[in-house]
């Protein structure tokens, strides 16, 4: 006998082996979810946010202790938030899965006892699952490409949380903020309404005149019950996402948000970037390949899905005259098609094919689009923030300036100073909301050209909430 067959069946065992060695690597698909997604997470380690840990712990209340920053908060979050533990608990079930594809199929061994009479039969059967053995390859891979587009999944769930978390910390403090101007409206409609009250009663001002300054204060009354339920609900959302509870709730928040960049850098085919680096449309175009593979698996195996060989050995025993009569031999197993041809797999596979095809243009056509309106907004949202930060303010800190000359030279009322601080308030929460809505813009934009769809961009909101503030003022 020649050694080539030796040769080959030397290999083909050497396969099975090290397929039956294998074994599940939790922390191998943490290291590479973590490759996919650094500089997105403020220096978070993906295997240090799998589970909370004692060294965790001691990291999140050393972060609680200054006041909190954008980058403390979405540490704390990938460290923290239960929902992301859960994601990046999937990738060891994903994990799993792949291991055991690459298992060689269990043998089936059966026995079976008879008797007739004196004479006793003892069946024994070994069988092997041949087409399991010789799909062992195609499996495997197939399992380590799901694993694959686990990975890229708890990807985008990652960054997905980081821009999330940052966004709310960005709404908290914008809330915050709001909410001490309120109070500064309230506090100018309680000193109208009390000077309205003292002049009504010594006769120098109508009633008329002292209802309108009440209904002043009522309304500031109300509009500051409002922000400071948006300051909570805020703080709340971003207390959420960074799974706190108890006294860990009660951290610090800046008073201010960060100041706005002078200029913003040049950003140039926003459309290749969001296509080149974006996880999203990366997990589309590898499942459409996937599904493309496993096309011929399916065709090969449309009519014959099982193949079995079995060997089997028949011992009879006759008690009656002491013989014992052995049969030995093999059989093969395997499906007639005689119904089913396979056309309905196919088909299937076919269709799912189709279906990753279409899934990957529509990913493409939704990049391009969510990087185009991002970049915009972002445009937009910085050009607002700015006019409001180098033009209106000022211009109603000017305003207000001339107006306390007046009236400290008696040429203007207490009424029209009081109506000037209110106005002057409204274009301050005004401003805040505008630098708020770049905040969130500059966010949208780096998880729409890095990461993934962000679901709704914050940018389409640019502008709206500074004319409901300026109604607040009057």
């Amino acid at each position: 006998m020649s050694r080539l067959p030796w040769t080959r069946w030397s290999a083909l065992a050497c396969a099975v082996l090290l397929a039956g060695c294998a074994s599940p690597d939790p922390d191998g698909s943490t290291t590479e979810v973590t490759a996919l997604v650094r500089g997105k997470t403020a220096g978070v380690d993906a295997t240090m946010a799998r589970a909370p840990t004692e060294a965790t712990r001691e990291a999140i209340a050393a972060l609680l202790v200054p006041p909190l920053s954008a980058e403390a908060a979405v540490r704390i979050a990938l460290l923290n938030n239960p929902s992301l533990q859960a994601s990046l608990a999937a990738l060891d079930i994903s994990d799993a899965d792949r291991v055991q594809a690459g298992r060689v199929p269990n043998p089936h061994f059966a026995i079976g006892r008879f008797t007739e009479g004196s004479k006793v039969e003892i069946e024994r059967f070994l069988k092997f699952d041949v087409l399991g053995l010789l799909t062992l390859p195609w499996r495997a891979r197939w399992a380590g490409q799901q694993s694959e587009l686990a990975r890229l999944q708890a990807a985008q769930d990652v960054v997905r949380t980081a821009a999330d978390t940052r966004k709310a910390w960005i709404r908290a403090v914008a809330a915050g903020q709001t909410a001490q101007y309120m109070r500064d409206v309230k506090e100018a409609a309680e000193a109208g309404a009390e000077l309205a009250r003292r002049m009504a009663r010594v006769g120098n001002w109508s009633k008329l005149q002292q209802a309108r300054e009440q209904a002043l204060l009522a309304d500031a009354t109300a509009q500051l019950a409002r922000a400071e339920q948006a300051a909570l609900a805020s703080r709340e959302q971003l207390t959420r996402l960074m799974g706190l509870w108890g006294a860990q709730a009660q951290y610090a928040l800046p008073q201010r948000l960060p100041a706005l960049p002078e200029a913003l850098p040049a950003s140039t085919d926003v459309e290749a970037r969001a296509l080149r680096e974006r996880l999203d449309v990366r997990a589309a175009q590898l499942e459409a390949r996937f599904v493309a593979q496993s096309l011929g698996y399916t065709r090969a195996t449309g009519f014959i899905n099982a193949l079995d060989i079995g060997y089997g050995r028949n011992t009879t025993f006759n008690n009656a005259n002491g013989e014992r009569e052995t049969k030995k031999g093999w059989e093969v197993e395997l499906p007639l098609p005689v119904f089913d041809w396979g056309q309905g797999r196919n088909a299937r596979a076919e269709g799912t094919y189709l279906q990753s095809v279409a899934r990957v243009r529509a990913v493409a056509v939704q990049a391009r689009s969510e990087a185009r309106e991002a970049w915009h907004g972002w445009r937009t949202a910085h050009d607002l923030a700015l006019h409001y930060r180098d033009e209106i303010v000022p211009l109603r800190k000017f305003i207000n300036d001339e107006v306390v000359l007046r009236y400290n030279g008696m040429l203007a009322s207490v009424w029209d100073l009081l109506g000037d601080v209110r106005m002057n308030i409204a274009a301050v929460n005004s401003s805040i909301d505008a630098q708020r809505d770049f905040w969130l813009a500059d966010t949208d934009l780096q998880l729409v050209l890095t990461g993934t769809s962000p679901g709704g961009l914050s940018a389409l909101q640019a502008g709206a909430p500074a004319t409901s503030s300026e109604a607040k003022g009057h």
